[in-house]
């Protein structure tokens, strides 16, 4: 098989989250280590920190890989889901996977995928910690897939677990409350590995807690170990200024605009801070590097990314009610006349909760992505008729961008957002075109 047969393989062979829905998600982690044993139990050949929580844990990923690889380590990174390429879910030093290996790799282990029927998402992990087992990676940052107890990364033991926080997504899978699902979430804490939980919330710190106790686990709230004393945007940078007890004020620029990016940040410094006691070799000056430049180091796509400038083109892959929280945060701090909502959503999200958040007085591309998960763009009209937003519905999302490209002045903005399959169709070539 070529790649693109190899990629067509994986996709249709496997269950594939993005495209059915929980179908997909199996409950428990024998498949991956079963996977992993055949592979000579590759993710024992590599340091690791685990990264998971409701939002920020990409930013946070990619931050934390962006750091190690600033300070010279041989640094490897797992995210999901992709947006444009399968191999941007596994990185070393920000280079995708190679093609042939992915090849190689599936042609290796399709005896055992017809043997036990793996999901997706478990081939993708394990040809993950494959691949930066081959590598020879000194440091990998491996973002959690959904939940934490249960999900394929969960084989791990890193050198540190960060939970980034805690909010209302996927209830259908991981429980109908904050504590359900912070219990799920704290699955990933291990015996004797500390953790660094981002954000406190009156129900979920007791459950942090506990397990942190049954783990003999050290946990740390960066909450309570920064205090953010302010935040500028310049250049579509984030300057933000943060004090800690004990220390001087220290200011970091970040290449990812965006309101909620601060408390990101406060996680970072706070993993940062125990892998430097831990021994890592952290400096200061490269921390600063490392922040500054995450997109260009880790290839970090579709966080309040800006297409153009005037009007403001901005995909963003905000798709649960704390993200669309922070997204309208964000967008109350920018100057522009009328604000266009291109709006497509899965149906196993909660699309009233975030409808009910948006504002009437937008203008509203409905539309869907291409995938059976996707809520019909009608459906989604009619759901948000029901808070007073108004609007046509597309077939797709390049149809809905090309008619607010042509509705709007020069000093408007468009936004494009509600779920990552959404945004993974933009073609960002029409937003050139249309310059």
């Amino acid at each position: 098989m070529n790649y693109s047969e190899t990629i067509d393989y994986l996709y249709h062979k496997l269950p594939l989250f993005s495209r059915v829905g929980s179908a997909a998600f199996k409950k428990d982690l024998t498949n991956t280590r079963i996977l992993c044993e055949y592979l000579g139990n590759p993710q024992q050949q590599f340091k690791s920190v685990h990264v998971g929580g409701t939002n920020g844990k990409g930013s946070v990923s990619h931050m934390l890989a962006s750091v190690f690889q600033s300070s010279g380590y041989t640094t490897g990174l797992y995210t999901s889901p992709h947006l444009y390429d399968f191999r941007e879910r596994i990185r070393v030093n920000g280079q995708v996977a190679d093609e042939d290996y992915v090849i190689s790799f599936v042609e290796k282990i399709k005896p055992v995928i017809e043997d036990i029927q793996p999901s997706f998402f478990e081939i993708t992990v394990a040809m993950a910690f494959d691949y930066f087992a081959q590598k020879k990676v000194e440091m990998a940052i491996v973002e959690v897939g959904l939940g934490g107890r249960l999900d394929s990364t969960n084989i791990i033991t890193p050198e540190l677990s960060v939970i980034t926080n805690i909010g209302w997504d996927h209830m259908n899978m991981l429980g109908n409350s904050l504590e359900e699902i912070a219990a799920e979430k704290a699955g990933i804490i291990k015996e004797g590995v500390p953790v660094v939980i981002g954000e406190r919330k009156k129900e979920t710190d007791p459950v942090f807690l506990d397990q942190s106790i049954k783990k003999n686990s050290s946990i740390a709230f960066a909450e309570d170990q920064y205090n953010l004393i302010s935040q500028e945007w310049k250049n579509n940078h984030t300057i933000i200024t943060v004090k800690k007890e004990g220390q001087g004020v220290r200011s970091f620029e970040l290449d990812l605009p965006g309101v909620y990016q601060q408390k990101n940040l406060l996680t970072v410094l706070n993993a940062l801070d125990i892998l430097q006691k831990d021994g890592y070799q952290i400096t200061e000056a490269s921390i600063h590097e490392g922040l500054k430049n995450v997109r260009q180091l880790t290839g970090l796509m579709g966080r309040w990314e800006i297409l153009r400038e005037r009007p403001i083109v901005i995909l963003e892959v905000a798709h649960n009610k704390d993200g669309m929280e922070q997204m309208l945060q964000h967008l109350k701090l920018l100057s522009f006349d009328k604000l266009h909502m291109v709006i497509g959503m899965v149906k196993d999200k909660d699309a009233a909760q975030v409808l009910s958040l948006l504002p009437s007085d937008a203008r509203y591309y409905f539309t869907q992505a291409h995938i059976p998960r996707a809520l019909p763009a009608e459906e989604l009209k009619e759901k948000a008729a029901n808070f007073s937003l108004t609007g046509k519905v597309y077939s797709d999302v390049n149809e809905a961008l090309h008619e607010a490209l042509h509705n709007i002045s020069m000093d408007d903005l468009i936004i494009v957002c509600g779920s990552i399959f959404l945004v993974a169709e933009v073609n960002k070539d029409l937003i050139l075109q249309n310059a």
